[in-house]
């Protein structure tokens, strides 16, 4: 069952890229989308939606529901301006079940599982793939590029890049592979592939009960990672890949659709240049992207919010505080792959 397939009506990873821009003093510019694009191009995005569903039980099941969707327009249709994007329904922790055990962990990592073995047997034909995942869908995404395609040198090489956000992927301090993965290291620059972007955001440092940015809690020990002496978890910026510790503007991109803002706006997609920075830190055990919010006091743009609580940070903006950036990354380094092969 397919969330997002090449060619499928009424696809939510196909949704319009036009989009209106607000300024710092509410002047509204309306950004058209690009022209059409063929419905195959040379590469796949296999994206993994973070967790969603309200039903019932423990593990969902693959009924396509309103949540589902909106979370792939959300996050992942931006993409599909440079990679056509596949993206399996599986049978995710619930909302009302994270944290019940590895029983359940297990469920949604063989139901994702074969999804993908059913995608690259019958789907894929050979071409390059980009992975993306945010929370949940990270955390199983490690899996999987743990167990088939880290030690397999042939997959390996099909890998553009790995988006892993709000996942807790793991590094020897001060390296950039060795824990998590093996082979596949942390993305430095965006004409490197084979590579991971990984962060956890954040307004400051993550207290001590953080569910992102401290190695062994939260969301690795939904992913199965044991905790390791000696290890940080991963942080790259998207918006300067080269150099993660220097403060860089982001570009971030909202989803409107459905919402009561949308009904003053002509477009689905909403932009706020010029409100937030960010920067790698690592302090105290912990690593994040630090999210700067540097709108003046006249500024009347939304700003975002520790929805969850300190400990979740800005977890439910990841992908989205910039979404523009990573765009931009994965187009360089599907371009720079290409060019290599």
């Amino acid at each position: 069952m397919w969330l997002c397939r090449p060619g499928a009506a009424d696809d939510p990873c196909e949704a319009s890229t036009a989009s209106t821009t607000i300024s710092s003093t509410n002047a509204l510019t309306v950004v058209p989308a690009g022209p059409p694009t063929s419905t195959r191009k040379p590469v796949d995005c296999f994206y993994v939606y973070p967790t969603v569903s309200t039903q019932p039980g423990p593990n969902a099941d693959l009924t396509i529901e309103p949540a589902e969707r909106f979370v792939a327009q959300a996050q992942a249709s931006r993409f599909s301006t440079v990679c056509d994007v596949w993206a399996p329904m599986y049978r995710q922790v619930t909302l009302s079940s994270l944290g019940s055990g590895p029983a359940t962990a297990k469920i949604a990592y063989d139901s994702l599982h074969a999804a993908w073995e059913d995608y690259l047997q019958h789907e894929n034909g050979g071409r390059p793939i980009v992975f993306l995942g945010h929370s949940q869908g990270s955390a199983i995404l490690i899996d999987l590029l743990q167990q088939d395609i880290d030690n397999d040198a042939a997959l390996r090489a099909k890998v553009v890049s790995a988006v892993i956000l709000g996942g807790n992927v793991e590094v020897p301090i001060g390296k950039d592979v060795g824990a998590t993965f093996q082979h596949i290291p942390a993305c430095r620059s965006t004409t490197q592939t084979t590579c991971v972007i990984a962060y956890s955001t954040f307004p400051g440092q993550p207290p001590a009960d953080a569910v992102f940015g401290i190695p062994g809690q939260g969301v690795s020990l939904l992913s199965g990672q044991a905790q390791h002496a000696g290890v940080a978890v991963l942080c790259t910026n998207p918006a300067d890949l080269s150099d993660s510790s220097a403060t860089a503007p982001l570009t971030p991109y909202f989803w409107i659709a459905g919402r009561p803002s949308r009904q003053l706006l002509s477009t689905d997609w909403v932009a706020f240049p010029s409100l937030y920075t960010a920067e790698c830190h690592d302090s105290g055990g912990a690593s994040w992207l630090q999210v700067n919010d540097i709108g003046n006091d006249s500024d009347i743009r939304p700003r975002l919010q520790l929805t969850n609580g300190a400990a979740w940070g800005y977890h439910a903006a990841d992908v989205n505080i910039a979404l523009g950036d990573l765009v931009d990354d994965v187009t360089a380094q599907v371009g720079s792959y290409l060019a290599a092969h």
